[in-house]
């Protein structure tokens, strides 16, 4: 089948993350920072700021992160749009029991308050709208307690590695996987493409995203109703400069 005349989003219940990537998810999760040592980050930081108070993670797709956060003493609940991810979720150690609810995370709501609800792996990109990604602020502030806080992982916008009168950036070019992305600056819409090889066989998909710039962010979460408390490079607590080329950015539901 020619990848560029079937867009599987179109056609697939489970959207981009149906059950052929679910079934290699993990797998490609690269090892680098979000390997074992940068999941190991990610969970300590996210316990802290939950205190024990219940925590939701909004597209908590096959329980990478809230798996070993649940095993950190945090209660875990979690929505989902991809049913095929949470099967693979399911399928681990811990993951029945985790409550998770199937939905579009921008307007999909579950029962209780928490003290944290989290966004990880640039999956607020994964709304391709403004309006949507708007509605997921206002989405997570809803869900929170008063004192709650919203955490975001995203990357900063990578337009200033576009060469002149070029749209597209590489990000990954190793033996097995090509990746590159292609920004409208426009619409400030941009597709990741990869090329997998599997057995010999090469595999292309391309999946739509919404980039913005923390700025922009920030403007959401005060719509929402909530404050910027904290924004770090990295989960490590690493400083966010100008160079950076990512953001956790941490959010507040004002108690008062």
């Amino acid at each position: 089948m020619d990848p560029d005349s079937t867009d599987p989003g179109s056609t697939d219940p489970d959207g981009y993350f149906g059950a052929s990537v679910a079934a290699t998810y993990d797998d490609d999760i690269p090892e680098g920072d979000h390997g074992p040592t940068g999941i190991a980050r990610t969970v300590d930081f996210l316990a802290e700021l939950a205190s024990g108070r219940p925590a939701l993670e909004f597209a908590i797709g096959t329980g990478r992160i809230a798996l070993p956060l649940a095993e950190a003493g945090v209660p875990v609940t979690g929505i989902e749009l991809s049913q095929a991810m949470v099967e693979r979720l399911r399928a681990k150690p811990g993951g029945a029991e985790l409550p998770v609810t199937i939905g579009d995370m921008s307007t999909t709501r579950v029962p209780g308050s928490f003290g944290l609800v989290y966004l990880v792996f640039n999956t607020i990109s994964n709304l391709t709208s403004q309006d949507a990604q708007v509605a997921c602020f206002g989405n997570a502030a809803a869900h929170l307690e008063p004192g709650g806080r919203f955490v975001v992982e995203v990357g900063v916008p990578d337009l200033r590695r576009l060469p002149p009168g070029q749209t597209a950036v590489p990000f990954d070019l190793s033996d097995d996987h090509l990746g590159f992305d292609t920004y409208d600056t426009v619409t400030q819409a941009m597709t990741s493409h990869h090329v997998t090889i599997r057995d010999g066989v090469a595999e292309r998909t391309s999946v739509p995203f919404r980039y913005a710039w923390p700025a922009e962010f920030d403007l959401m979460a005060r719509i929402a109703g909530m404050r910027l408390v904290e924004r770090w490079d990295w989960w490590d607590r690493s400083p966010f400069t100008a160079e950076s080329r990512r953001h956790v950015s941490v959010w507040e539901r004002p108690a008062g």
